[in-house]
């Protein structure tokens, strides 16, 4: 069974267009990216599907003539499968297995603009970093992560409570009874995680002792990525790097705990890497003190995230039966997975054609230290947004920055209903993707 996705209407409204440019598919591995692909490729009458990876011998073919046109003949001639324009998908999966092949790209779009071409691959990024200006304003890229929650609720055929989600609002909040069981989703979509192999086992047998058992497959998988990602840097080192990330998800991150066989410079370089791969995504401090947010950055205060809550809290060891039943993550994990979950949704809310930045609010004053978890913009208005592991807790750092930034009114999300008071806009946890919309 296929899990809708969201780009499943951005990769029709692709195919549709008249003006398109061939498609790079970017994220990190086993999110679903090639899935999403054969998915599209239903509405064609011909498929071709080539992997770099396993078929060495489309690396030779690419890296052997620039030719489009004989390329595509080639092609046609080794699959035995009719390449027409309009009528074909060609998509080209472990392209980060090709250099020559991610050269090429912009050619078809010169050469045949009419044929639908997709690539994607994982570990991706490290590729295009040797290739800086591969196709530039010819290669449209679109970025693609985990699954979301409302994907969740969509796996899940929860068609009703994802409509009565998305039309609710501070000033309409939703049914307490529906209150009740997205917050229980919302639970169990922090420990099974975005992972479309987890999440499919979800829907099919409800079993999660065997997506712990999954999602420890995957954690051993990414980590047998760390030997590719540059051979002069031990894997051994990588590993020690993500797992700090790990420890200190939802803190400034502090480069000494527990690396001191590693120097700042090194343990800097691990983690571009392992933002390379997306695995980690950071939380840059900003000033706020106008739009763009990332105009007033200070890379020195930064925050890590990994990729998937899944993840997170089976390598952390959390008790899950205790993610269920309690009210107050602060039980659980000191309020730390509830705030991932958040900056993961507003990753996976934002635009799929753009590489989206987190950032976040600290002021270190003398006797006066606050932080806001999030910093967003939403038109012209600089929003900072507060995570609260349950449903009660002070908002002192956020009506400071309200404040000091005269910012009209900031979020709190936590798990409460919808509600709204003294420039505070209340969104239930599971309706991060909400916000965007106020």
């Amino acid at each position: 069974m296929y899990i809708p996705r969201r780009i499943d209407a951005e990769l029709i409204a692709w195919k549709k267009s008249q003006t398109r440019k061939p498609l790079l598919i970017r994220g990190a591995r086993q999110v679903g990216k090639s899935t999403a692909v054969r998915n599209l490729a239903k509405d064609f009458a011909y498929f071709i599907e080539i992997n770099f990876d396993e078929q060495p011998m489309y690396q030779d073919l690419f890296a052997h003539t620039p030719d489009i046109h004989e390329i595509i003949e080639q092609l046609a001639i080794i699959t035995q499968t009719e390449i027409i324009e309009g009528q074909t998908l060609v998509f080209l999966d472990e392209i980060q297995a090709s250099l020559p092949a991610i050269s090429l790209l912009r050619y078809f779009y010169e050469k045949k603009p009419n044929l639908h071409v997709i690539a994607a691959g994982s570990l991706l990024e490290f590729a295009l970093a040797e290739l800086p200006s591969f196709g530039v304003g010819r290669v449209r890229s679109l970025f693609m992560h985990p699954l979301s929650f409302i994907e969740f609720l969509g796996a899940l055929n929860e068609k009703t409570l994802i409509r009565a989600l998305q039309q609710s609002n501070t000033s309409r909040p939703i049914q307490p009874i529906l209150h009740e069981k997205l917050k229980l989703y919302f639970k169990k979509f922090l420990i099974i995680g975005g992972m479309p192999q987890a999440v499919q086992t979800y829907v099919s047998n409800g079993d999660l002792l065997e997506i712990q058992r999954i999602l420890d497959d995957l954690i051993i998988a990414f980590q047998a990525d760390f030997a590719k990602y540059k051979r002069r840097i031990p894997p051994t080192n990588i590993q020690s790097v993500f797992e700090s990330v790990v420890k200190q998800v939802g803190s400034k991150y502090k480069y000494s705990n527990e690396l001191t066989s590693l120097n700042n410079p090194a343990i800097k370089q691990v983690l571009d890497l392992l933002e390379m791969a997306g695995l980690v995504y950071r939380v840059t401090h900003s000033s706020s003190n106008g739009i763009p947010i990332g105009a007033e950055t200070n890379t020195k205060k930064v925050k890590f995230m990994i990729f998937d809550t899944g993840i997170y809290q089976r390598i952390l060891g959390l008790d899950i039966a205790s993610l269920l039943v309690k009210n107050d993550f602060d039980v659980v994990n000191k309020g730390k997975i509830d705030e991932l979950f958040v900056g993961l949704e507003l990753l996976k809310s934002n635009d799929v054609y753009e590489k989206t930045a987190l950032y976040y609010w600290h002021r270190e004053a003398k006797n006066s230290q606050a932080e806001v978890d999030f910093v967003i913009q939403i038109q012209d208005k600089i929003i900072p947004v507060e995570v609260k592991a349950g449903t009660k807790g002070s908002m002192q750092s956020l009506h400071l920055f309200l404040d000091e930034k005269k910012s009209s009114f900031g979020i709190r999300l936590s798990l409460e209903n919808f509600s709204e008071f003294d420039r505070v806009k209340v969104f239930p946890l599971y309706a991060t993707s909400n916000i965007y919309g106020v």
